[in-house]
């Protein structure tokens, strides 16, 4: 009892006193906070939590209908394509007959015309592809290499700009410039020299032009990537312009170039639309599909001479995957 008396006001005022809330549980002011309520689990709660903690089923989800779409539209089209060469048209009623046949596969394989027509469309292809990429190498090395980065936002708009424009319309454009009253022909008179006129250099110089930013743009990426200071260290160590572009750029800068060739070889493998325009009589392989699937009323034959093109790609694009020109695409 002594003890008690005669300890400090202070210790005695301390004891007597309530416990001071929890800071956490307290709102400003000092007054207490009340409870949270947690959110309910409901089923779209809980497949939120799901999804936010598998990343890849919640990839698989986004990527579903998109996969779908292209597998319904691209494979399941490509495949009834491959079965409908198998097929027959009827000679007296014209009907496609769904008897299994390899004769339209026969005759698209040992026919004189479309092997010289095959021959031909790979011919037209090649030469595309080369005047594109030598076109494309000085311009995409400028872009990403030399020019200030204002110069190179103009360069990139002035290489999109002819694909804001109608195929159609530039198609037609190159007939008018490349006709014999054209301007071409106005410009090469006093020289002594004339237009090509319409035929296969026709088809080439317009397929060249309508393709050629789809072979910048690529390899402009890729050699946007190659490092500066690559550049810096041949010219340290005494490189000149091209050994050290034949040395350090181009290695470093093939698979852009192969993935703009891509591009270039396949589109013009598969047009038919310029060479009605300014190939004149010439005819390539989707001059012949477009007249058997209209005028000849033959689709089996067709679908058997579209095989050719597709099968040309998939065999340069299975020798180029080792590359990685198809990360580049």
């Amino acid at each position: 009892m002594t003890m008690n008396a005669t300890a400090p006001a202070s210790a005695r005022g301390a004891a007597s006193d309530p416990p001071e809330p929890d800071r956490a549980d307290t709102a400003p002011g000092g007054a207490p906070r009340r409870g949270i309520p947690r959110p309910k689990a409901t089923p779209a709660r809980r497949a939120s939590v799901f999804l936010s903690s598998h990343p890849r089923v919640r990839l698989g989800f986004l990527l579903a209908a998109p996969l779908f779409w292209l597998g319904l539209v691209y494979v399941v089209a490509l495949a009834a394509l491959l079965v409908t060469a198998f097929w027959t048209v009827d000679s007296f009623t014209g009907e496609i007959t769904t008897e299994w046949t390899l004769d339209n596969i026969i005759t698209v394989l040992t026919g004189s015309l479309y092997q010289t027509v095959t021959f031909r469309t790979i011919g037209v292809a090649l030469l595309v592809t080369i005047i594109d990429v030598a076109l494309a190498l000085p311009i995409a090395f400028y872009m990403a290499k030399v020019a200030s980065p204002r110069a190179r936002r103009i360069l990139v708009i002035a290489v999109l700009m002819p694909l804001w424009a109608s195929y159609l319309v530039k198609a037609y454009a190159w007939r008018s410039v490349l006709s014999q009253d054209g301007i071409l022909e106005w410009v090469l008179a006093p020289f002594g020299l004339h237009t090509p006129g319409y035929g296969l250099p026709a088809t080439v110089i317009t397929l060249s032009y309508l393709w050629l930013p789809y072979v910048i743009l690529p390899i402009f990426a890729g050699l946007e990537r190659v490092p500066d200071s690559l550049l810096e260290a041949s010219a340290d160590l005494g490189g000149k312009t091209w050994p050290t572009i034949r040395h350090v750029v181009l290695p470093m800068a093939l698979p852009a170039i192969i993935a703009g060739t891509i591009f270039s070889f396949s589109l013009s493998l598969g047009d038919y639309i310029t060479v009605n325009i300014v190939g004149g009589a010439s005819q390539m392989l989707g001059n012949l599909v477009y007249t058997n699937v209209g005028a000849a009323n033959n689709l089996p034959l067709a679908a058997a001479i579209a095989l050719i093109p597709i099968a040309i790609i998939f065999g340069y694009l299975a020798l180029v995957r080792r590359t990685g020109a198809l990360d580049n695409l």
